[in-house]
Parts: C-alpha cells; structure tokens; sequence
C-alpha cells in the first residue's frame, strides 16, 4: 500500500522560505520529492495542501500542484497494472522524468542523492554527498544553478575558493571526486547532456600525491606500544585503537568498529573489508593478543570488541554519529601521544595502515605479498604506500656516493 501527499516542510531554507515537496510513503519506508517550489510561512494552505490566494502565482502553482498529484497516483496505478511491487526509488525515477530533466538544478539533485542514500543505510556516502553540496552552495549560493554550468572555468573558481578556506590538496580531491560522482549520476539519468562533462578537461589527479605521507619508523610505532599510560589514562583506548591497527594489517577504523567477538577464533581474526568487502584471516601477534585481552570483560553489554558502538541494533545514523564523534576524538588524541613520545610527524588513525606497509618494505618483504596482506585489489595502490620508501632508499643510495 502506497500513499501521496503534497506537503510545505517544516524546516525553511537560509532565505526563509519553505520547500514544497511529495511525500511518498510505502512499507513504512518515506520518499521525499522537491518539486523545485517554496513559499513563505503564510502563504501555504496546510490543509487543503495548496498555496493561498496571497501568494502571487497561486493560480499557476496550485495547478502545477494538481498535475503533480495527478502525476504521482498514475505512476503507483501504473505499477499495479503491470503487476511490479515497486520501490520508492524506482517510483521517484518515474516521477522525476520530464520534470526533473528540464527543471533540475544541481542542489535538488544533491538533495536527491543524500534522501536516496540515506533511505539505504548508507549515512556516511550521504553526509559526504550533503558536506560537499554545502561546499559548493557557500561558493556559488544559486539554488538554481544548473550542471551545463559547471565547466572547467567553474571548478578552477571552486578549487581556489576551497583553498582559500585552508583546505589541502587532498580535502579538495575529496569535494572534486565527490562533485564528478554526482555529475555522472546526473548524465546517466538524462539530467544532462554529456557533452557539457567538465571532468575530462579538469583534473581530479593533478591534486593527488602533493602531501607527503610521513609512515612511522618501527623504533617509533615501539614508543607508542611502550607509551606509559598510567600517566595519562584518557588516551587509552586511542593507543590501543592505533596499535591494534598496526598489528592487523593496518585494518581501518570502521571496521575496528563493527568488530565482533564472534570475529575472533583461537589465535586468528577473520573478518570482510567494509570497503572492498575482501575477506581477511589476521594471525593474532601478542600486542593484539594484550588489547583483546584488557577488552574482553569492559563492554559486556554487546558483542562488540571495542567500546565504539555501545549498545546493538543502533539505527545507521546513530552508527555514523559513533563513528564521527570517536574518530575525531582518536584523531585529536594521537596528536597528543605524537607530542608525548617526542615523535615530529603528523599522526592520524590512516598512519597505522601507511606505516604497516612501508615497515614491512623496509625489512625486505615484497611489494606483491604487502599487497596481498592489505587487501588492495591492485598493486599499484601499494605502490602508493611505498612512495616514501623508495625515496628514502634512493636517498641512501645517493649518499654512497660520496668519497
């Protein structure tokens, strides 16, 4: 059972005004639609769903309105003749058609993808899309900004105004890589004509590779395992988190997260990649061993081995909030053990995984079998890994040179 509903929502936008959207509800699940209208608070009849007669095109709209509604039901009618149990998503596809092609603009479309992605569990793909639509709104703040406007010119102009608010070579790849996602979706639903397809001239790689990743010596990982945390007992779990990461192939911090106990038989963890979905079979070495241990009474609430995730069955928003709130802390957290233990390099939860890589390099283990052990799907990513490295046996290799 399916049901339409024109509605005004209830949050207005920066300018005041307030969108006008369907609201498709099936199996419990909610679809919302812009429909690329607003109004101001007093100008919308809540419940006749209609605008009022003070609003200055209300004639106009209300019948756009109708057509709309009108639309919607022969769509679910249309479904049911042809004997297919629908989804929203594909409902929406069908809804937008026509009206989407000629009237979308870039910011309906992010709202799209961020209502799409959360509807599927996926918070964290739908925050990026949603941070990155903002960046781009505070650069170019036109809700009617269409995608055959974003051209080469266009994303030169956001890349320095990105730089100008201190973001780095790699958060701008992010926002780049982010915003070219979106623009193929938008091509492959005849939102936009290839041929405007800006990302084949502007590119995303020239951002790549400009910092340097500075891994961690295996003399200053020890510093960390040694680190004395009697002193300062606030950044343990942030300690174990890293360590246990290193010791584990540089396994990363979601799925350090969703780790279980039923994850860990006798001497080995086996788990699947979150983002490769590749399966892992980790020999358990003593400094993972510690960790388990000190974790194996402490969150007896859930099956959970880290108290990251404190109770089961959280919703996926509740998850991403998690998520984001530890990782800041663990982030903030090895800025200050770095500090403590006197190593000068910036460290994040991501070094755990560069230095595994580069350490195993540097005591003479090949590039193939690190690969293996990291899961990447092709040998260049490791190659990426290695950059340092090779710079430094090159480095050595010069000074030989010397008489």
């Amino acid at each position: 059972m399916a049901s339409i509903s024109v509605l005004r929502r209830k949050k207005a936008l920066k300018n005041g005004q307030y969108p006008i959207i369907i609201k498709a509800i099936k199996d419990r699940k909610i679809k919302i639609i812009s429909l690329g209208f607003t109004c101001s608070d007093n100008e919308w009849n809540e419940k006749r769903s209609e605008f009022k007669k003070n609003h200055e095109n209300y004639i106009q709209r209300n019948a756009l309105l109708n057509q709309y509604k009108s639309k919607a039901s022969k769509i679910i009618d249309d479904f049911k003749s042809e004997g297919i149990d629908f989804t929203l998503n594909q409902f929406e596809e069908r809804f937008r058609g026509d009206h989407k092609r000629n009237n979308a603009s870039v910011f309906d479309f992010f709202d799209y993808k961020v209502d799409q992605l959360n509807e599927a569990g996926r918070t964290g793909s739908a925050k990026a899309y949603k941070d990155t639509g903002d960046a781009v709104f505070k650069f170019y703040p036109r809700k009617n900004l269409k995608f055959q406007e974003i051209d080469v010119s266009f994303l030169d102009s956001f890349e320095a105004h990105l730089r100008s608010r201190g973001n780095i070579d790699g958060g701008i790849a992010v926002r780049m890589r982010q915003l070219r996602a979106l623009y193929n979706d938008a091509i492959s639903k005849n939102l936009v004509d290839e041929s405007f397809y800006p990302f084949k001239k502007y590119k995303i790689s020239k951002l790549k590779g400009k910092g340097i990743k500075r891994a961690l010596t295996r003399s200053e990982i020890q510093k960390i395992y040694e680190f004395d945390i009697n002193k300062h007992p606030h950044l343990l779990h942030s300690r174990n988190y890293f360590v246990f990461s290193y010791f584990t192939r540089g396994m990363n911090f979601v799925d350090m997260m969703n780790l279980t106990w039923d994850n860990i038989h006798n001497d080995t963890i086996t788990y699947i990649r979150s983002k490769t979905k590749g399966r892992f079979s980790i020999k358990i070495l003593e400094p993972v061993a510690e960790i388990l241990s000190y974790y194996s009474t402490l969150n007896p609430n859930t099956n959970y081995v880290f108290p990251i995730l404190l109770k089961e069955n959280l919703t996926p928003t509740q998850i991403q909030y998690r998520k984001a709130k530890t990782l800041k802390r663990f982030n903030k957290d090895l800025k200050e053990i770095a500090k403590l233990v006197g190593i000068d390099k910036k460290l994040t939860s991501y070094v755990a995984r560069h230095s595994f890589a580069t350490n195993l390099k540097q005591l003479g283990v090949s590039t193939d079998i690190i690969s293996e052990s990291m899961g990447h799907q092709n040998i260049n990513i490791t190659n990426t890994y290695l950059k340092e490295f090779d710079s430094d046996v090159i480095n050595e290799a010069n000074e030989k040179l010397i008489f």
